[in-house]
This record gives C-alpha cells, structure tokens and sequence, in this order.
C-alpha cells in the first residue's frame, strides 16, 4: 500500500504542478494584458508591471490553487485508469473507498504547502504589491481599504476617542500625512494633531514636524450661548518630535491595505480584536477567519470530487470529457464559494455557515457520487431495474 500510495502521489503532484502554471500563466497572461493601457502614464513601465505581477503570484496561486488540485488529480486518476492501473489495485482488493483515503492522505502536503503560502508568501508579497502600487501609478488599488482622502482608524482613549487619518502608508510602519482628530467623553472635537510623517511603533506614534490644534473648552458653549469666548477659540503650537499613546501597531497599520483573506491568521485575529474593542463591524474579518480555517477541506473536497470521475473506466467517457467535466465543477464551485459570502454577509448569515456550506455540498456530492460508483448495483432500486 505504501508503494501505491507513492506512486499515485506522485502522479497528482506531477499533473496538479503543470495544470496549476498552466492555470497560473493564463491568468498572469490575462492580468498583463488587461494593464497594458497603463503603460506609458505617468512614468509607468512595461518593467513596473512585472514588478506588479511579480508581486501578485504568491496570492494567485493561493487563489487557483483548489481548482489546479481537483483537474490535475482528475488527469492522473484518469491515466490510471485508462491504463487500467486501477483495475490491478481493485482486483488485488483495494475498495475505492479505500483508494480514496489513500488520495486524502497525499493531499496533506498539498495542504501544508498552502498554509505556508497564507500565512508567510501571501501577506508579504500583498504588502510589497500595495507599496510597489502605490509607488508606481499613486494608488493602492480598490480593494485595499484607502479612501479619497487616506486610511482611517478609530480607538478609544482615556479621555474620550481619537480618530487617525493616514494619507499614504510606508514600509516598517512607516506613514506621511497623519492627522489625529481628538474627541472628549461628550464627542466634542478638543484637538487636532497634523505632523508630516510619523512612526507606529508598539504603544506609541512617534509624530515628526507635529503642528497642534488645541480647542478651547469654553469655545463651544461661547458659541452656544452667542457671547465671545473668554479665551482663544483654537491654540496652535509646533513641535519637532511628539510621542502620542496609541493601541495601534504596525501590523494593524498594515491590515487595513490587504483584504481579509490575504492577512495571516495571528495578524487577523488581532485585527479583529482591535475593531471589536472599538465597536467597529468585524463581521467580513470573522468570515475571513472561518474561510482560512476552512481551506485545508476544500482541498480535500476537491480531491473527493476528482474521485469518481478519474475512477469511471475509460469507456464512459474519455479524459478530454472528464478534465472539461472537472474544470466545470471548478469554475461552479468557485462561483457558489463567492456567492455565498455575498449573500451571506449581505443577509448577515452566521460566518461559520458562509465558510462552510460551499465545502460541505462539494465534499457531501463528491462523496456521494463515489458511494454510487462503489455501491451502486447494490442498491434496492438498481436491482429492481436490473431485473
């Protein structure tokens, strides 16, 4: 069995590898193509958009990764069969429910290789993509959380709230633009803090060149009342260097530019630690969460889905029909995954069904295709229409 087990590994890896740089070429091809109208504007190069896509491989492998796994171990099982390798397995007394463990358990380097992706390749490269991005056409593109006017941030202070406004973010923490809104327990504005770059470092944001907008407390209720204040309304100061308390860190800093899928698990959790403890929604964060515990089974849902196709004999159906079948139940698998977060986070369904309910149908049709493949003549009705 161990021989087998080799052998059949090695024969998904070999095939999952070329349709996984097919796949991956095609679509880098596609991607290429579609930026090409940006070549030649505003210093843009041919060369700044294979930095980019450069970038880019580490998330799009992750991305096509399932689809890669389910046709190429629908291409090797069907070479298996169509050379009748699997017949010689079965006839020695290898149940295809047996066989399909077996392709369980090559499967799990396959899902060891893609958690090292997650959680080290893919948020670094998204991070070096946002400030390549950002260097080359001054922008971070629509799915990195910046707005027209920068990156904002909400936390809690020991004398009320304080809103951060970042214009443009930096590698190591780094930022430019910073502004500071300071707000009382009754949410009046008390300060405004604008400093021309600053530093997130652990518990504290180290502000340069800081220029300090201090409201005055009689300032609202002179204009309440319509009498002149008793002091000036606005104190403006200056200062080279300015330490302020803050919550926030680099990693946070960061987690705004990378969507939620393409964050590491420790750098999420502690994002979402940081929205609830500042009554922001985490919602899309939580769902992110149960779709990266999730993946490991969606590779196997794939694999389980490859089965009985790669185990039907040749005369059914031929490998060209059975690959155009796989990339079928790919694209549609692909397309239910992503329905279903938007309708889930649409009609706030639990995060834990928006995760799990695309795997679950594949895994539970895939499964039940391969029960109907080893046991269907065994069936009540199959004996009656036999009969």
């Amino acid at each position: 069995m161990n021989t087998a087990r080799r052998y059949l590994a090695t024969e998904i890896y070999r095939s999952s590898t070329v349709v996984l740089l097919a796949l991956v070429g095609l679509f880098t091809f596609f991607s290429l193509v579609d930026d090409l109208d940006d070549v030649g504007r505003g210093g843009f190069t041919l060369y700044h958009l294979f930095i980019l896509e450069l970038f880019a491989l580490p998330t799009r492998v992750y991305d096509i990764l399932p689809i890669g796994l389910l046709i190429g171990s629908i291409l090797a099982l069907a070479g298996l069969a169509q050379r009748h390798e699997l017949v010689i397995l079965r006839v020695s007394g290898v149940s295809g429910m047996r066989l399909l463990g077996m392709l369980w358990v090559v499967t799990i380097p396959v899902v060891v290789l893609a958690l090292l992706v997650a959680e080290l390749l893919t948020p670094a490269a998204e991070i070096k993509l946002n400030e390549a991005r950002l260097r080359y056409t001054g922008s971070t593109g629509s799915s990195s959380g910046m707005l027209r006017s920068g990156y904002w941030f909400k936390e809690s202070t020991p004398t009320g709230e304080r809103m951060i406004n970042v214009a443009g973010l930096q590698s190591s923490g780094g930022a430019v633009g910073i502004t500071l809104y300071e707000f009382n327990q009754g949410r009046a504005l008390s300060s405004v803090v604008q400093a021309e770059s600053a530093t997130f470092e652990t518990g504290h944001l180290a502000l340069r060149n800081a220029t300090i907008n201090t409201v005055s407390p009689d300032a609202e209720s002179a204009l309440d009342e319509g009498r002149r204040a008793t002091a000036p309304s606005v104190t403006v100061t200056k200062q080279a260097q300015m330490s302020v308390p803050t919550s926030l860190t680099p990693e946070l800093l960061f987690a705004r530019v990378l969507t939620p899928e393409r964050m590491s698990f420790a750098n999420l959790v502690n994002y979402i630690r940081y929205l609830s403890s500042n009554h922001l929604v985490a919602e899309r964060q939580v769902v992110a969460i149960w779709r990266k515990v999730i993946y490991p089974f969606t590779l196997l849902a794939m694999v389980t889905i490859a089965a009985p196709l790669g185990f039907m004999q040749t005369r059914r159906g031929g490998v060209g029909v059975k690959v155009f079948v796989g990339i079928l139940l790919g694209v549609a698998f692909f397309m239910l995954n992503q329905l279903s977060l938007n309708v889930g986070m649409l009609n706030r369904w639990p995060a834990w069904l928006t995760a799990v309910g695309p795997n679950a149908m594949a895994m539970a049709g895939g499964l039940g295709a391969m029960l109907a493949l080893e046991y269907g003549s065994r069936l009540p009705w199959r004996r009656r229409v036999g009969a």
